[in-house]
């Protein structure tokens, strides 16, 4: 997983131990970027599944001290998979303050880097074992 600034160049990456995109890594991630920056700071953060993370942030109080200064937004274009009143709450657009950006900085950089990514490498504990061997 990797964060991402507004100029899409990468700031922090997590080595992910477990399937699928859990939150508590946004919140290592948002917490790890929180300690370099000024708490009065305005901040906005895309994600694929904002709705949740935000929930979670105030069910839960996760990112308190920075609640104020955070506005949330979904990616665009993992907003039209997702729930539609997520789309039409947390679009950029009508969020304000995220100009044009998409969110898709992850994806392209994900992209960029795929030729590094063996293709029929399964990424785990054991995965010395299941890559295939070069000829």
């Amino acid at each position: 997983m990797a964060l991402l600034h507004r100029h899409n160049r990468v700031l922090w990456l997590i080595n992910m131990h477990s399937a699928g995109e859990k939150q508590f890594n946004v919140y290592a991630l948002m917490e790890t970027l929180f300690q370099h920056l000024p708490l009065d700071i305005a901040m906005g953060l895309l994600y694929d599944v904002v709705c949740a993370l935000e929930h979670s942030c105030q069910k839960w109080g996760f990112l308190g001290r920075f609640m104020d200064c955070l506005s949330f937004a979904v990616s665009v274009f993992h907003a039209y998979g997702h729930e539609w009143a997520c789309q039409l709450l947390f679009h950029p657009c009508k969020r304000g303050s995220f100009g044009f950006a998409d969110g898709e900085g992850c994806e392209r950089f994900w992209h960029s880097i795929s030729h590094l990514i063996g293709t029929l490498c399964v990424s785990g504990v054991s995965s010395f074992f299941l890559c295939p061997r070069p000829d």
